[in-house]
């Protein structure tokens, strides 16, 4: 069982991070220096993947252009001799072989993996929400494909939240295999108090076998009037194996402010040519406030 392909669900309306992308993918907004994708994106290569579906919309076409070659800009970077510059922007477009299908009907997650089956064939592979930004020593996706590798099965990735936090995510049913991986029997989408089975939430990573396209091809619509995934993943969960990791990591949910606020400040930290400048700036506010 070898993962090489992964898709990337990128085709929700950025609903939350209105007013900025009314016209601009919330996938492409800037993150320190690169898009919110890219991120991602080099996660799942640094996890060994090989090929990238990215699953969009009408309205994000951007995408495509830049994970592109631009010989303009690079003629007019070459000549400047902004050689870094330049070695950059065509990283962004050789970073993996990148392809594109469009959703075209607003149809929830389970719809926009769907979209996925010619792409993927009879392959496992995994999937990388759009939203979700991972930081972690080794790549979260990795985490999950050496689970699924080493167990044969479909992976999902969990971390605990509160009790009032489960509200908002996929409740896993889960019994032990190892430290930090868990069989699956059974989940629910935003349950309420009384139908939560765990509070290990499923946090926008996966390793699917492909079995899940027939099932989400026969799935009738469920929480929000969408073809949800979790109800997917519970049908295949009863009848093939799955597992969930308890991956090493933090993630930041950039589809809201806050945590895209949260994602930039951590990782502009970090960064070599913004960090010790806005230690300092930080620092210098915390005295003023």
């Amino acid at each position: 069982m070898k993962v090489r392909k992964a898709v990337i669900p990128a085709a929700g309306l950025g609903t939350r991070m209105l007013p900025a992308t009314k016209t601009v993918p919330k996938e492409m907004l800037p993150m320190v220096d690169k898009p919110v994708i890219q991120y991602i994106i080099e996660e799942a290569v640094a996890s060994g993947i090989e090929d990238i579906l990215i699953v969009t919309n009408r309205a994000k076409s951007a995408m495509d252009d830049y994970f592109d070659y631009y010989p303009e800009l690079e003629t007019r970077l070459n000549q400047a001799g902004k050689d870094k510059e330049l070695f950059e922007v065509r990283r962004a477009a050789d970073l993996a072989n990148i392809f594109y299908v469009r959703q075209k009907e607003t149809r929830g997650l389970g719809h926009a993996i769907s979209r996925a089956r010619r792409f993927v064939g009879d392959e496992p592979f995994a999937v990388l929400l759009g939203d979700d930004i991972m930081r972690a020593e080794k790549p979260v996706t990795l985490q999950l494909v050496e689970a699924a590798e080493k167990y044969g099965a479909s992976a999902v990735g969990v971390q605990k939240v509160s009790t009032e936090a489960i509200s908002r995510y996929s409740s896993v049913k889960v019994s032990p295999l190892e430290e930090r991986i868990f069989s699956v029997s059974d989940m629910n989408e935003k349950p309420s108090p009384e139908q939560i089975f765990s509070n290990y939430a499923i946090l926008g990573r996966y390793v699917l076998t492909p079995g899940i396209f027939e099932i989400l091809e026969h799935m009738r619509p469920g929480y929000g009037g969408e073809i949800q995934l979790t109800d997917g993943l519970r049908e295949l969960s009863q009848h093939s194996r799955m597992v969930a990791v308890d991956f090493e990591g933090r993630r930041y949910d950039t589809g809201n402010l806050n945590g895209f606020l949260e994602a930039t400040i951590d990782f502009a930290l970090d960064h070599p040519a913004s960090g010790p400048w806005l230690r300092k700036f930080i620092q210098q506010k915390a005295k003023e406030l």
